[in-house]
Order: structure tokens, then sequence, then C-alpha cells
């Protein structure tokens, strides 16, 4: 049963976790949810903070889905003293469910938004009215009025609009610490005030278009914002929304009950009708149907199943009425390995996100510095108070870091997202970073290069009673290429064997109606071992000590596998193919796909050797690989990829998944990667211009709060829009005609 958790707070409720606590060896491990995280300056103070006490090993927010992870060694600090460091600093907590997260508060936080943007837009047009007759050369008593005016329309929706830059602020003073809305708080209350101050003595100028136009430019940043963290959580929103709430469970006597789905078991036999979603991972065990695997393989044509059959939770049915046996439920399912592989690639960290946040954790401090300085600087040289709070008012509002802090995430989300629409999931984000510096492409062959379904391409000719015979015993293997022998000819009615032995490592003897036979390799079934010169993996068979055979499979590349190969060689990638299989074999793979680079016979270790002495050597490796023995090469590399159909412990190694049968996700993962690279220097370069000029202007006093208003949120919009040029997808035939048509390489896209 799903446990309930504690009802959101901020103190208190160290001993209420403990169950929540996951131990792996001498490390504990806890995920809260901490909804009031909505900037770099938070996560920075909480990393810092947490990860400052003794034994903590990490401690790391994801600001889209507002998770804060923990890992501290068992048996150095409590979780009570880890929630109580939390609560000091003020942000309210609660364990953190998957697929149970901030959504619902995100969404109210995104109509509270809405709202206050809808206030101060509404109150920034009509007191841009007021001002512009004053402007026009009111005199004093119309000018007074439209003050006034302007002063009953602005001070409510200031009150109003500021909300979510006021709690926020006062939450981190009341905690003793700061935060980027203090300043923001600060220069718009001052902005009010003085505003009202001007008016109530008649003085001529009054700033309340300032004020509520700064609101409504900060307001348009921060909904700017939150869109973006909703779009970063929609592709684990989707996948979410694919896993059913509940299940047909079938009971020993025939019974149907719902059950949720939280609560099954491995060997739970459930029912799944035409149209419904299969609730967990398993096995088919009456029925036949047409299902939707488009979420495994990427391939929208329903596949044919029946008794046998293995499923995943959030593949849809189609035509007929099925019983699974449930092989693998909750956090063990396919769909919720996809949605956590979501989760870690937004709770990973680029080198680029620590050096965002490490600028901005310092930001808050030099902005009431700088506008201190501002002040005390102006003061001296003019003795004029009213000039001197304005500029500081006008340092503090253009100095707010928002383009430095979405100049990352920003790109990082949107990457995702477009990858995510093409098949390839990201696990770490900080495989993106790494993928756009690899400059060698390490390819396995065996279901990497290849399908890893091997074909029959030669056989003997056989009368209809010896094929009967070998058909039927190759039914019976479960090694590969018997498996293949066996579906090259459905047609083929199986016969009943008397006595049936299976020899480990050589193959299968079976004896009907007197008769032995065998099948399996050349020297089980030839008694020899002259005779097997092939270039092919084969199989062979004996009737009664007469050899059958060879029966010769050929394991073909991938549809795309030559494309992908001419692609990555073009993006200046080297190419080198590494297999375990025998060297004619890997010489045949590689002519075929045009790779003049291989290794043959190359176990695990050695896979892993290689790559190591590569990058010893300088290299950039990415791996691609799909195996249990590709695991140590996986992980040994520069940055690994794997199909959605390798080992679990292929996939767990690597940090970005394909799905689909094509290879030529692995040039688009480079493409995109190489493309976000770009973008986000771009978004730090224009992050610094914007500082390197809008500073010395506010503080040389040039910038009226207004203008230092609308400077500061046109930095974010441009750095934002920047970002979205990554998730524009243009169709492939189009931008090849592009490309001819300016003359330029397909290279140069890249």
């Amino acid at each position: 049963m799903k446990r309930a958790a504690p009802a959101l707070a901020g103190g208190g409720h160290g001993s209420a976790y403990a169950e929540w606590v996951v131990r792996d060896g001498a490390i504990s491990h806890l995920d809260l949810l901490v909804p009031d995280v909505h900037c770099a300056g938070c996560i920075h103070k909480i990393e810092r903070t947490i990860g400052a006490l003794d034994g903590v090993r990490c401690a790391r927010v994801n600001l889209s889905t507002k998770r804060l992870s923990l890992d501290w060694e068992a048996g150095t600090t409590p979780i009570e003293v880890l929630i109580a460091k939390l609560d000091s600093l003020g942000f309210a907590h609660q364990p953190f469910e998957r697929g149970v997260s901030a959504d619902g508060d995100e969404d109210a936080a995104g109509g509270e938004l809405l709202r206050a943007l809808a206030v101060a837009g509404f109150a920034a047009g009509n007191v841009m009215l007021l001002s512009v007759s004053v402007w026009s050369g009111a005199d004093a008593a119309t000018r007074d009025l439209f003050h006034w005016l302007s002063a009953l329309i602005a001070l409510p929706a200031t009150a109003y609009a500021g909300r979510p830059f006021f709690r926020s602020a006062f939450k981190a003073l009341a905690h003793s610490r700061l935060n980027m809305d203090v300043p923001i708080s600060i220069a718009v209350i001052l902005a009010a005030g003085m505003s009202l101050f001007e008016t109530i003595t008649s003085g001529p100028n009054a700033y309340f278009d300032a004020c509520v136009m700064l609101l409504f430019f900060l307001l348009s940043g921060r909904y700017l914002d939150h869109m973006m963290r909703a779009r970063a959580r929609s592709a684990v929103t989707q996948l979410l929304k694919l896993a059913p709430q509940s299940a047909r469970v079938v009971s020993p006597n025939g019974t149907e009950c719902y059950r949720r789905t939280d609560d099954l078991e491995p060997g739970t036999l459930v029912s799944v009708l035409a149209g419904e979603r299969v609730p967990a991972d398993g096995r088919v065990v009456e029925g036949l149907s047409d299902l939707d695997r488009s979420i495994v393989t990427g391939e929208l044509v329903p596949e044919s199943i029946g008794p046998g059959r293995q499923v995943e939770a959030g593949t849809l049915n189609l035509t007929g009425p099925l019983r699974v046996e449930v092989t693998a439920a909750g956090p063990e399912t396919f769909l919720s390995r996809m949605i956590g592989m979501m989760e870690e690639a937004e709770q990973s960290k680029l080198r680029y996100v620590r050096m965002a946040d490490w600028a901005a954790g310092i930001y808050a401090p030099l902005v009431h510095l700088a506008a201190a300085i501002a002040f005390v600087v102006w003061f001296w040289a003019t003795g004029d108070w009213h000039v001197s709070l304005l500029t500081a008012i006008a340092v503090l509002i253009i100095t707010c870091p928002c383009a430095l802090g979405l100049a990352v995430p920003a790109v990082q989300m949107v990457a995702c997202g477009r990858l995510f629409r093409r098949g390839i999931l990201v696990k770490d984000g900080g495989a993106l970073e790494r993928l756009a510096e690899v400059d060698t492409v390490v390819l396995d062959k065996t279901g990497t290069l290849t399908t890893g379904a091997p074909e029959l391409c030669e056989a003997p000719d056989l009368d209809e009673e010896a094929q009967k015979l070998v058909i039927s015993l190759a039914r019976r293997s479960s090694h590969p290429l018997s498996r293949a022998l066996a579906a090259s000819a459905p047609q083929v009615k199986s016969v009943a064997f008397d006595d049936l032995e299976e020899m480990p490592g050589l193959g299968l003897k079976a004896v009907r109606h007197g008769r032995e036979l065998r099948l399996g390799s050349h020297e089980w079934c030839f008694r020899t071992l002259d005779g097997n010169a092939s270039d092919l993996p084969s199989v062979f068979a004996a009737i009664d000590g007469r050899p059958v055979g060879p029966f010769r499979f050929r394991d073909e590349l991938r549809a795309d596998a030559i494309r992908t190969i001419e692609l990555l060689r073009d993006r200046g990638l080297e190419i080198l193919l590494v297999s375990g299989d025998l060297e004619p074999v890997v010489s045949l793979a590689a002519g075929r796909a045009g790779i003049a680079d291989w290794r043959a016979t190359a176990r695990p270790g050695d896979k892993a050797g290689i790559v190591a002495e590569l990058q010893d050597r300088g290299r950039r490796l990415l791996m691609v690989g799909d195996g249990t023995n590709d695991a140590p090469a996986l992980a040994t590399a520069h940055v690994s990829m794997a199909p959605s159909e390798a080992s679990d412990v292929g996939r767990m190694s690597a940090g970005l998944v394909f799905t689909g049968a094509g290879l030529g996700a692995v040039a688009e993962a480079v493409s995109v990667a190489r493309q976000a690279r770009r973008l986000i220097r771009q978004n730090f370069a224009l992050a610094a211009l914007y500082n390197l000029i809008a500073v010395p202007v506010a503080l040389a006093g040039l910038a009226s709060p207004l203008v230092a208003a609308i400077a500061m949120s046109a930095s974010s919009l441009i750095v934002t829009g920047n970002a979205l040029r990554l998730g524009i997808d243009i169709p492939p035939a189009f931008e090849r005609r592009c490309r001819r048509l300016a003359m330029v390489p397909e290279a140069a896209g890249t």
C-alpha cells in the first residue's frame, strides 16, 4: 500500500520521515518536495546550507520538480537535524512521491501569477494614459488630480500583483536570508512610497507608472519561467497519464475485481479489455490482440500478440481481451523506469548550471551593496535624496540576474523536450554537455549496429518429414538461432517427441518413434570439428546420425545504420566498431556498414579497456551498446547511449536511451547537444553583455525605474527566446533543401 505523506509543513517532522528514508549500504537517501523553491538563489541557499552538515554527501534541488534529494552517511547526522535545518531556512516540505509532486500547487501558482499579471497589465495601461497627460504639460491642479487617480489605480494593483514577490521576500528575511525577491520587493515598495509622497506633497513627479510597469514586466518573466518549468514537466506528466490507476484482477475462481495498480504483485492475473492500457509489465497467458507499443518501440504500427508474449505497462490494447500475468509492478515497470529516467535528466547538474547557480547565489548581496553605494555616492555628490533614491531603485531593478538564471535551464529543458519528441530519453542532464564534446563514437555490434534478431539466410533442401522434425525440435529450444529457425517456418505443424534432453553448450537431443534427432553445434551433430568454415552464425541438425544443414543466419544491420554512420562521419566523428563476435562476423558487419576500424572477440573487460585507453590518449568517446556485457564500457565512456530494448544493466549504465528500431537517434542526439552548447554560450554572453551595459547606465543615473524594469525583463525574454530556437523542429526534407539552395554542406548544420 502507498504510504500517506505527512501534511505539507515547515517544522518538527523529522521523525515522521524516517519510513521514507531509503538505505543503500552506509548511505541514506530521502527525496523531499519543497514547493517554495523558485529561483537559483533558493537552490544555492538550500544546497550550500544542508550540504555543509556533517555526513551529507549530496543535497541537490531540482527547480522543475521542486525535489530536494538528500544523501548522507547513516549514523552521522540524524534525519531530525536535516529537517530542522531546512525548517530554519523557511522552506515548507513533505516527502516527494513520483507522480504526486507539486503539479497541483504549480497549477495554483500559475493561476495566481496569471491573475497578478492581468491586474498589473490593466493598471499599467491606465496609469500610463494618465502619465501621458502629465507629461504633455498639465498644470499643477490637473497634475495633482492625475497623480491621485494614478495612486488609486496603482497602489491596490501593486499590493495585489506584488504578492508573489512580497511573500517570498518576507519569508526569506524572516529566516535571515536573502533571495532575489528581496531587492525586487524593496524596489517596488520604494517606488510606490516615493510616488505617494510626491502626490501628497504636490510634487512634480510621481512614479506610479514605473511601479506597475515594473511589476508587469517582472511578472511576465516569472510567468514565462513558470511555463518553461511546466513544459519541462510535460513529458513526465504525459507518461504519468499512460499509467492506469486501477486494474481488473482475476481471482483463482474466475471472478474479477478492481484493485489499485500500486497494490499489484508479480504473479497476479489481470484482465485487459480492448481500449484499456496494460496496468503492469507482464506475460500474456490468454487471448489474441493488437497492441500499440509505440512508447516502447517508437513504431506506430500495432503489433499482434498472443500467449507467451511480454507486454509493458502503459501500452494500449487495441482489439481483443487479454489476460496477463504480472511480472513487474509499481516502480519496477517499464513505464515507471521511463518516468524515472526523465526525472533523473532534470535532477542532474551540468557544469554550466553550477556556474549559473554560483553566480546567482552571490548576486543578491552584490545587488544590495551596489544600490547602497549608488545612494551614498549620489547623495554625497548632489545632496538630493530624491535623485539618490531613484538611482538606487533603478540599480536594484536592473541588476536582477533573471537572464543569468534562465541561461542554462531554459536550453536544457528545451533540448530534453526536443529529444524526447524524437524518442530519446535523457537520463543524465550532464550527458548533454558531455555529448557535445565527443570526437569518437564506439559502437557495439549485436543489438546496436544490427537488429540483434538473426534471420535465416541459407538452408538445405529438406523433405516434408525432415522439415517437421527439425522445426519441431527448434521450437523446443531457447537458443536465439533455434528460435530464429523456428520463426522461419511458422506454417510447419509441430510433432511430439518420445524423449527430449538438452545438453548445455551443445544442443538438443530427442527421440521420435525410435529415431534419434539432434539440433545444435557442428560438433554435436556432425561428431567432428571439420567442415564448418563460415563467416555466418550457423546451427546444425542430424537425423539418425545423418547430418542435416547447415542453417546459416545473418544479423541484419539496423535500417538506417549506414546513413547514421555517414551522418556521424560528416559531423567530424571517428567511428569504431567493438564486438565480442568472431573476426569474420565482425569484419562482414563493419564492411557492410562502411566502418574501417573494428575490433573483434572483445570481452566486457576488453571493451572497457579499449574505451579507457582511447580516453587516456585524449579522446572523448560516445559509447553505444545494449548488452549487459557493454555495461563496463558504457560506464567508462565520456558519455553513453543504449537502445530501449537493451538489458536492464545496459540501460542503467547509459546516460541516454533511445526508442525505436533506428540508429539515427545517435546522430540526432549529437546534433542537439552541440546546438544546446552553442545556445548556452550565447545566453551567457547575452547576460554578461546586458550587465556590462545596464549596470553602469543605472549607476550613472541614466535609467529611471521604468526603463530599468523594461531592460531587465527584455534581457530575460531574449535569453528565453534564444533557448526556444532549439525547440523548433525543422522537417528534414525542408532542411536539406535549404542547405542545397544555400550551397552549404550538411555538416555545417551541426
